[in-house]
């Protein structure tokens, strides 16, 4: 595979179109075409699997950065990212997560299904009285606030502190894509990494004085070092709420481009709506990983220290799995897709995020039965990694 093929304009515009190429390749595939250290890119469905569950490839932790980018303990955000659970492996891994599994457990969810429905009924009325004064900017209003709610009420931060943390979860988030440590970003991660852990910090303190119902609380109480804790609480944090808010963009925008299907959708039927905007369009496209030992991949040699590209996009279209891959069809009877990842590292928040798409879809489209764009989308140049739309103009129309 090019990798420059992947990161150029077309590439970040239409992902499908190479992934379509790629599974005419078999389900793993050698890289080419750049010095970023990508060995193999594995994009079949079963392969992928394998790899996110297979103890030989691990996540891109402080031994990787110590071979590849020996000077990153300078930057405030590679410390955090790696002194958490998201960039760790086995015990380290294994433990913190047990501890923050406790606030995502199915009770804990199911609990939560009264407290979403009122906070999405409130941002309808926001989006209602915002309308009247023309278009609204649905990402923002609606798609980051929901999901950010409720991950601030999970930990124990307040709701009026979410609009400071939206630009500083944003600028963390650039480096993760696969060009996307460049200096301009990296000044603006470590900046953001050395606020956010100031800010936890200090919440951290407070709830060691007055502890709480929430995760905060929870942590704060274990045993993990300070940087730790606190890397953990960003990391929860920002990943609770930034896929979820992808999750309704792009799932907003497939249904308005389907008139028919929007006009089916209906609480019923929702799940299997949610679950096919995942599959069609995963928030998250490229999970990395890397071979501390020479591996294979399906007969594709991975040398000690290389990268893989583990391909969710590709793997969810894969045509091995899924009948006509490149359709939007809520119908579908085939399996569920690899959007919150497999094995060990499976996404804490998965039922959560579903939970918030089911209640928030058929919740919009009553209330704003003729809600349009008002703007196109366009086909621009997006994100690999975390993939979805910066803002999303639409028109709140009534009944």
């Amino acid at each position: 595979m090019d990798l420059n093929a992947l990161l150029s304009e077309e590439g970040r515009v239409d992902p499908p179109a190479l992934y379509a190429r790629l599974h005419h390749e078999g389900v793993a595939v050698p890289v080419d075409g750049g010095a970023q250290g990508f060995a193999v890119a594995v994009h079949g469905f079963d392969a992928v699997a394998q790899v996110l569950k297979d103890p030989r490839f691990r996540q891109l932790d402080a031994a990787y950065l110590d071979l590849h980018t020996p000077q990153w303990r300078r930057h405030p955000a590679l410390r955090v990212l790696r002194d958490s659970m998201f960039f760790t492996d086995g015990p380290a891994h294994d433990g913190v997560r047990q501890i923050i599994g406790r606030a995502f457990t199915a009770r804990r969810v199911s609990a939560l299904e009264h407290a979403v429905t009122g906070l999405t009924e409130r941002l309808l009325d926001r989006l209602a009285q915002l309308a009247a004064d023309g278009p609204v900017e649905f990402m923002g209003e609606f798609a980051y606030l929901l999901p950010s709610s409720v991950m601030a009420e999970l930990l124990g931060v307040p709701q009026e502190d979410l609009a400071w943390f939206r630009p500083r979860v944003l600028a963390i988030g650039a480096i993760l894509e696969l060009d996307g440590a460049n200096w301009r970003n990296m000044v603006r991660a470590d900046t953001a990494a050395r606020e956010l852990s100031a800010y936890f910090t200090d919440l951290v303190g407070k709830r060691r004085s007055e502890p709480r119902d929430d995760l905060v609380s929870l942590l704060a109480a274990t045993d993990l070092s300070d940087d730790a804790l606190v890397a953990n609480l960003i990391t929860t944090f920002n990943a609770g709420f930034v896929t979820t808010t992808h999750l309704l963009g792009n799932g907003l925008t497939m249904l308005l481009e389907r008139p028919q299907l929007r006009a089916e959708l209906n609480a019923h039927n929702v799940g299997s709506y949610v679950d096919e905007m995942l599959r069609f369009e995963p928030p998250v496209q490229i999970l990395v990983r890397y071979a501390p030992e020479d591996a294979e991949i399906e007969g594709v040699p991975c040398p000690a220290g290389q990268a893989v590209l583990v391909m969710i996009g590709a793997a969810n279209r894969d045509p091995a799995r899924f009948t006509d891959p490149d359709a939007f069809d809520p119908a579908r009877p085939d399996p569920g897709s690899l959007s919150f990842g497999f094995g060990p590292h499976y996404c804490l928040g998965a039922a959560l995020s579903r939970l918030e798409g089911q209640v928030a879809f058929p919740a919009l489209f009553e209330r704003f039965p003729k809600l349009a764009l008002a703007q196109q989308p366009g086909n621009v140049a997006k994100p690999l990694i975390l993939r979805g739309h910066d803002t999303l103009t639409v028109a709140c129309h009534g009944g």
